[in-house]
C-alpha cells in the first residue's frame, strides 16, 4: 500500500511542476500579440512493467491551445492586422516549413520585406516570402490584399504590392508546436481564406487571463506541498514498520 501512495504522490507532484511551467508560461505572454494559452490537465496512467499491474500513475498532458479570442486593440498602424476568428497568418518557420499565427503587428526590414515582429517572413498568396517595393502609403484589406502609393507617384497612383497568404481552419485542425507557431494536424491542410478575414490598423491581444493563471498557480503550489507531505509521511512510516521488523 506505501509503494501505491508513494507512486500517486511522486508522479502527480512531477505533473504538478509541469503544470507550473506551463501556466508561468501563459503569464509570460500575458501581454504577447495573438498568444493563445496553453490548455493542460492530468491523466491516470498505470505503470508498465512486470509485478506493476495494479500500480497507477499520473501524467501532464498539453490538451491544446485555447480559442477564447484575445481584446482587438486598435493601433491605426498600416502594418498592424487584427485576424477574424478561425483565420490565420502564414508565415516562414525558421526550420523553412510554412507555419501559422495570429500575432498581426507585422514589420518591414530595411530591404522591403515583410515579417513578423520576431522576424519570421510573412508569405505572400504565392507560398514565398513577401516583398513590399518602396512605397508612401500602405493599406491591407480585409481579405490581406496590400495597395500602396508607389514612393515619388502621386497619390492617385494605387498599386496592388501583393496579397497576404491567408487560411481559414478551426482550433481543432492545428497543433502548437515548440516554436509557439501552429502548424496544420495530419491530414488537416487549412484551406484559402475567402471574403473578409482581418481588420487592418488593429492587433489582438493575447487571451490569457493573468487572475485566472494566477489562481491556477497558486492551486498548483498547494498541491504539490500537499504531495511532497505525503511522500515524506509515506517515507516515515516505511521507516517506521522497518524498525518493527527489525526489533522482531
Amino acid at each position: 500500500m506505501t509503494d501505491r501512495a508513494l507512486y500517486i504522490a511522486m508522479t502527480g507532484a512531477s505533473a504538478n511542476l509541469q503544470a507550473q511551467a506551463s501556466v508561468a508560461q501563459n503569464l509570460a505572454n500575458a501581454d504577447t500579440v495573438g498568444f493563445q494559452a496553453t490548455l493542460d490537465g492530468t491523466i491516470a496512467a498505470p505503470v508498465r512493467g512486470a509485478g506493476l499491474a495494479s500500480r497507477v500513475a499520473v501524467q501532464h498532458r498539453t490538451l491544446g491551445v485555447s480559442s477564447a479570442p484575445g481584446s482587438i486593440k486598435q493601433t491605426g498602424g498600416s502594418l498592424d492586422i487584427a485576424l477574424q476568428p478561425d483565420h490565420w497568418l502564414a508565415v516562414q518557420a525558421s526550420d523553412g516549413s510554412t507555419a501559422y499565427t495570429r500575432a498581426g503587428d507585422l514589420k518591414l526590414t530595411p530591404n522591403g520585406l515583410l515579417t513578423t515582429a520576431s522576424g519570421l517572413p510573412v508569405l505572400g498568396n504565392d507560398g514565398s516570402p513577401l516583398a513590399i517595393p518602396p512605397f508612401q502609403t500602405m493599406d491591407i484589406a480585409s481579405d490581406g490584399t496590400i495597395s500602396i502609393v508607389p514612393q515619388g507617384q502621386p497619390a492617385s497612383t494605387i498599386s496592388e504590392a501583393g496579397r497576404l497568404n491567408l487560411v481559414g481552419a478551426p482550433q481543432s485542425d492545428l497543433v502548437r508546436g515548440s516554436d509557439g507557431l501552429m502548424r496544420a494536424a495530419p491530414g488537416r491542410e487549412p484551406a484559402p481564406s475567402t471574403g473578409p478575414a482581418l481588420v487592418s490598423g488593429a492587433v489582438e491581444g493575447s487571451n490569457v487571463d493573468a487572475s485566472s493563471m494566477l489562481v491556477s498557480m497558486i492551486q498548483l503550489a498547494r498541491q504539490f506541498e500537499m504531495q511532497v507531505r505525503l511522500l515524506h509521511s509515506e517515507d516515515d512510516n516505511a521507516r517506521a514498520a522497518n524498525t518493527l521488523l527489525s526489533s522482531r
